[in-house]
């Protein structure tokens, strides 16, 4: 089984990107599971609470659980044509210490999608991405894109994706993405 771990970079609760998890969830092609972690209660980076501290519970079971998935789904919401700082946030805490990068983040073949109110989708946020997964030595899958447009309006009041046109898009975004990672030699 093709194990997939799926984060969202939104905190929202009707969050337009994590009803796009969800709906991925649903839209996993057999063989393959996505399993849905969060991003939330990962506190904000501070160097000498991780000196005095370690890393946070929250932060070392979500890196081991990164870690043994063959795959990541990065669900990125826009924020000032940018990645939110709250998701990259998260990924500092998980690239600690940073002799550990590797072998959580070497290699990891990783999908990135998002949805936004505007009219651009997440291009801009998904273009900021791929410098931090190059850096981190993660393996960006290009065979598809998804950055959906007008969220408001393909989602309902509760974050749910209802668009039977995106659904289908993110269908094939899934399909591909999964075979990528079962192509894994």
């Amino acid at each position: 089984m093709t194990r997939i771990i799926g984060l969202s970079g939104s905190l929202r609760k009707a969050s337009f990107n994590a009803g796009l998890l969800r709906a991925a969830k649903e839209l996993t092609p057999p063989g393959a599971e996505l399993e849905i972690e969060t991003i939330r209660g990962i506190p904000l980076y501070d160097g000498d609470e991780e000196a005095a501290h370690g890393l946070p519970e929250t932060v070392k079971a979500l890196k081991e659980k990164i870690a043994a998935a063959d795959g990541l789904l990065i669900v990125t919401p826009e924020y000032n044509n940018s990645m939110p700082g709250v998701f990259k946030n998260a990924i500092d805490w998980l690239t600690r210490p940073a002799n550990d990068v590797k072998r959580v983040f070497g290699g990891k073949r990783v999908g990135l999608i998002g949805a936004t109110p505007s009219g651009w989708g997440t291009l801009l946020s998904q273009a900021s991405w791929l410098i931090v997964l190059r850096h981190i030595g993660a393996q960006h899958w290009s065979g598809g894109r998804l950055a959906l447009s007008k969220a408001g309006e393909i989602f309902d009041a509760d974050g749910n994706l209802k668009d039977a046109a995106a659904k289908a898009q993110l269908q094939t975004y899934m399909e591909g993405f999964t075979a990528f990672l079962q192509s894994k030699s």
